[in-house]
């Protein structure tokens, strides 16, 4: 019997087609195995795959798993906001909790048409070393006087890690040029399966404001354009330094992202935190646009 999956194709973190960061949804997944996810997400590379699938708890909305060209991936931010724009379209809800395989994720339709993800707070882990350091900033093709002295590069993140890298402007972020075989060889030597520099400052209103880029060769992503992940962990690591504003137990900024590679977008991060000043979530939020539909018919 022929099997048939509701496919979209998405710009997370935008208000405008051919912006943010694309996904692909596909609803009706449970007709798929792994190897079949794997090999779509591989052969039709819009963007990473999120697979819906119904929840196999009743503690969940839905199951989800993630696929980019190369693996499965544990949790992706842009995907899970590109999942609940598509999801929206047939039944408006205030609150979906997935399940995938980091646990269950709350995810709340907001006033703005956009939705709010909320997870628990990434993990900070370990500073890197300066020869460390020196090699990433080589592969960049940065030098030591553009990184930011307020932000010592640290590695954050479980399942999925990165390198926090703060740069001191703009222009250093612009001149980037990455090595990205040489940078992906690096990821499992340094522990970190991509590398996220940015620039920390402040918007118009006098909040916190950054511009950030991503490069993870080792996991099939040269340059990824807006990442939901990594701004969560860079909203528990500025907290962390004190950088970020704390008002109701709650410490945030706005992120920017992509405008190097022509797909720009822009992500809210908020941090919750209890009564002590710990984070006890980390919040990111944006709005998506939903690009194409179709169906796709399998043998």
């Amino acid at each position: 019997m022929p099997r048939t999956l509701r496919v979209f194709q998405v710009d997370a973190f935008t208000t405008v087609r051919g912006g943010g960061n694309p996904a692909v949804v596909a609803l009706d997944a449970s007709v798929l195995d792994a190897g079949e996810m794997q090999g779509l997400a591989s052969a039709k590379h819009d963007g990473d795959w999120v697979f819906a699938l119904p929840s196999s708890a009743s503690d969940a909305d839905l199951d989800v798993r993630f696929f980019s060209p190369r693996k499965e991936l544990p949790f992706v931010g842009h995907a899970t906001l590109a999942l609940h724009a598509v999801l929206s379209r047939f039944e408006a809800r205030p609150l979906r909790r997935q399940r995938g395989s980091t646990g269950i994720v709350e995810v709340k339709s907001r006033a703005d048409g956009g939705f709010s993800i909320s997870q628990a707070p990434p993990a900070l882990g370990r500073l890197i070393t300066e020869d460390e350091l020196r090699e990433v900033l080589a592969l960049l093709g940065l030098g030591h006087d553009q990184v930011d002295a307020r932000c010592p590069p640290r590695i954050a993140g479980g399942a999925s890690t990165r390198l926090l890298l703060g740069l001191c402007s703009t222009a250093a972020l612009d001149r980037i040029v990455p090595r990205l075989p040489e940078l992906a060889a690096l990821s499992p030597r340094l522990g970190a399966q991509g590398y996220f520099p940015f620039v920390l400052g402040n918007d118009s209103s006098g909040g916190v404001a950054t511009e950030a880029r991503m490069f993870c060769p080792a996991i099939g992503i040269d340059e990824d354009p807006v990442s939901g992940n990594a701004h969560a962990m860079l909203g528990v690591y500025l907290h962390e330094l004190g950088l970020l504003p704390v008002v109701d137990n709650a410490a945030g900024f706005n992120g920017t992202q992509g405008r190097q590679v022509g797909r720009p977008g822009a992500i809210s991060v908020m941090v919750e935190l209890d009564a002590a000043g710990k984070p006890t979530a980390a919040c990111i939020a944006g709005r998506a646009v939903v690009a194409s539909t179709g169906e796709l018919r399998l043998a």
